[in-house]
C-alpha cells in the first residue's frame, strides 16, 4: 500500500548534523526521516521558502526539460529502504506512454516540490524505517529516536542554508 505524504520539515540531525528531511502522514502521526546530503536540503529549502536563484538550478532544469519535452510526473514514491539507504522512483507520463525512473529520495522530492506532484512511500518503507538503527550507539539511536517523536511545530524554522 502506498501513503501519500508531505513535507513536514527540514531538521538538522543533533547527532550526527546531517539535514534530514522529514515526511508525514497528514491522517495519522506517522512520519518518516530521510537523512539527506546537504546540496539536497538546499534544493528543497529553496522551494519551500519560495526563493529564486539568480540561474536555474539542477532540479529547476530538470523541470524545465520535463515542461519542454511535454513529460508529466504524476507522482514520486520512496519505494524501499536498504542498508539504511532510501530508494524512490519517478513515475512519469509522456501521452499514452509511462514510464518510471530510478532517483535519489531527495532529488525526488525536491523535483516534486517543482512539479507540483505528490509523495508517496509505501507502507513497508515506513514499518522498517522504525526499526532502522541509523547509528552504532543504542545510546546515540535512543536519543535521536526520542528526539524525532519529539519534535513540535516550532523544531521546523527556516533550514539554514
Amino acid at each position: 500500500m502506498e501513503i501519500e505524504m508531505k513535507i513536514k520539515g527540514l531538521v538538522l540531525d543533533p547527532i550526527s548534523k546531517m539535514p534530514i528531511v522529514v515526511l508525514e502522514d497528514p491522517n495519522s502521526e506517522r512520519m518518516l526521516p530521510i537523512w539527506i546530503g546537504v546540496f539536497e536540503a538546499n534544493a528543497i529549502a529553496l522551494k519551500m521558502e519560495n526563493i529564486a536563484t539568480p540561474r536555474p538550478m539542477t532540479h529547476d532544469l530538470l523541470r524545465s526539460f520535463f515542461e519542454k519535452f511535454q513529460v508529466v510526473l504524476d507522482k514520486i514514491l520512496v519505494c524501499d529502504v536498504r542498508n539504511n539507504t532510501f530508494y524512490a522512483l519517478l513515475y512519469c507520463r509522456k501521452g499514452d506512454e509511462t514510464f518510471i525512473l530510478d532517483s535519489r529520495p531527495s532529488d525526488a522530492i525536491a523535483l516534486a516540490l517543482r512539479m507540483d506532484a505528490p509523495i508517496f512511500v509505501k507502507d513497508e518503507v515506513v514499518d522498517k524505517a522504525q526499526s532502522i538503527k541509523f547509528d552504532e550507539s543504542l545510546e546515540d539511536s535512543e536519543k535521536l529516536k526520542k528526539w524525532l517523536e519529539n519534535l513540535k511545530p516550532e523544531n521546523f524554522g527556516k533550514y539554514k542554508m
